[in-house]
């Protein structure tokens, strides 16, 4: 599983280009909670922390240091449900925005190709290459 998050933050850095898969998405998020968290910790039991429940400086550095790679992935998203990137920005809708953009980030891909290019799921990309080395 740290696969995706390695092919997503390190391979896939600002690309934002392609299609990704719910599973790609969902995998990048959790072990990006996973870290943050370590990362607050970190602050937390060193005493670094910038103000009480407030994050120092690990934890500004690792929030700063994914935010690139998040919004790629976001898009990257977006295009498998043959959605612009720009789509993404109805997060800033109050209440109704964000719901939206989390069922949508929930829902399946389109099948077969679309206007951002291959089917990752039917493709046979290197998603499925990783790990067989």
């Amino acid at each position: 599983m740290f696969q995706w998050y390695k092919k997503v933050v390190f391979e896939n850095y600002a690309n934002f280009n392609g299609r990704a898969r719910r599973s790609e998405y969902w995998y990048f998020v959790l072990f990006n909670m996973i870290f943050a968290i370590c990362a607050y910790l970190l602050d937390t039991v060193l005493n670094l922390n910038f103000e009480p429940g407030a994050g120092g400086p690990f934890y500004v550095i690792y929030i700063l240091g994914v935010f690139i790679p998040g919004l790629a992935v976001a898009v990257r998203r977006l295009h498998d449900l043959d959605k612009s990137g720009w789509f993404f920005l109805i997060a800033l809708i109050p209440l109704i925005g964000p719901i939206w953009l989390l069922v949508l980030f929930f829902s399946e891909g389109t099948n077969g190709r679309n206007n951002y290019g291959e089917d990752p799921k039917n493709n046979g990309s290197e998603i499925n290459e990783i790990g067989k080395e």
